[in-house]
């Protein structure tokens, strides 16, 4: 098997995490367009200096989550704003009002609150959300509890 399609075979195995990624920093969904292609450009240009050091999801997360950061400071002037178009994407993909809402809340808060929330989503442990963030256990604990607490306070407004 050559090199390209092996990437391919892996990537097709974390295409909806790479999706999810994207739609959490994403304004709308040609933003959520552009950042898929360019976290897949990213992914595909670092593939031969993959290393093994961590799964091979968690370098994908990294990317991920590593192009997606870039370009929201690119555009750090940009005022977000949640659009309707977002939320037509849930609804097409089936979820109920409660996940509406709970996503709407989610794009609210800020880029690192975000990470954090989305990889706690993705059911991900306490030390596999440490190690792709590059932190300790402790502290996504401490995090992921405020952003919880924050998000159950947004929500009673």
């Amino acid at each position: 098997m050559n090199i390209e399609q092996e990437f391919i075979d892996q990537l097709l195995q974390y295409k909806h995490i790479i999706y999810k990624v994207c739609l959490m920093y994403a304004q709308n969904q040609h933003d959520v367009v552009d950042l898929y292609q360019e976290t897949i450009y990213n992914l595909w240009k670092s593939y031969k200096s993959f290393k093994g050091r961590s799964s091979f999801g968690t370098w994908v997360y990294r990317i991920s989550l590593n192009t997606c950061i870039t370009d929201l400071r690119k555009k750090r002037n940009y005022h977000f704003v949640p659009l309707d178009l977002s939320i037509d994407v849930l609804e097409d993909c089936e979820k109920d009002e409660l996940l509406k809402d709970m996503y709407a809340l989610i794009r609210k808060l800020n880029k690192e609150e975000k990470m954090y929330i989305m990889l706690w989503l993705e059911e991900k442990s306490y030390d596999e959300i440490a190690e792709i963030i590059g932190t300790n256990r402790n502290q996504v604990a401490v995090k992921l509890h405020r952003i919880k607490e924050k998000l159950k306070n947004m929500s009673d407004i």
